[in-house]
């Protein structure tokens, strides 16, 4: 169903991203330059304002400059494909900006004496970076590993509603959400090592 959600989100970005995605390209602007500058934008709305506090200030920003995901794929595909250090980066990119907002919502949590609120929230980052982890291993052996109940969006999703919630006053919806993350993180690196375990039973040893 998170698939499908994603893909129909896709779809229904397409038409705004794409008119962009031409003009950025005309300009002599890189997919990997808005790969980079979304990063930073991200890293901005969660050092800058997360971690302070300002969560309605830090979602907006943080959701906005994440939408370059979708933009900085969209100009890779029109220039004719990523390049294997497109990829590269972009996936080392998303561990960044993860990093960025997991660590400054445990900080968050930490000064408001939510103590554990913060453990969850650095359970989630912990544990999604061996998700990411993962299934970069099982494909640097040539095996699948596109799995798991809670991918990166739905780990992006789950801390933005929290943080959403706890905005409009129900201050327990962010460290609870955290908590469900983290628990769907674990299953989802359990679903990884028992996919990537039943394909590998399955080649024959060199």
């Amino acid at each position: 169903m998170a698939k499908i959600f994603r893909v129909s989100a896709r779809t229904a970005l397409s038409s705004v991203v794409e008119p962009i995605a031409r003009a950025l390209l005309r300009a002599g602007i890189t997919p990997n330059t808005v790969t980079v500058a979304g990063t930073i934008g991200v890293l901005v709305g969660a050092i800058g304002f997360a971690a302070r506090g300002q969560l309605l200030v830090a979602l907006v920003i943080i959701v906005v400059f994440a939408l370059t995901d979708f933009l900085d794929g969209t100009m890779a595909r029109m220039k004719g494909g990523s390049t294997r250090f497109g990829a590269f980066l972009d996936s080392s990119m998303d561990r960044v900006a993860d990093a960025g907002i997991f660590g400054s919502v445990a900080y968050y949590l930490a000064g408001q004496d939510d103590r554990w609120g913060m453990v969850a929230a650095l359970l989630c980052l912990a544990v999604g970076q061996i998700v990411s982890y993962v299934k970069a291993r099982a494909e640097g052996l040539g095996m699948t590993c596109n799995v798991g109940i809670a991918e990166r969006p739905e780990r992006l999703l789950s801390v933005g509603v929290g943080g959403l919630l706890t905005i409009i006053g129900l201050e327990w919806a962010l460290p609870a959400a955290l908590w469900i993350l983290a628990a769907l993180s674990v299953v989802t690196v359990g679903q990884r090592i028992a996919h990537v375990y039943k394909q590998a039973q399955t080649q024959t040893p060199a």
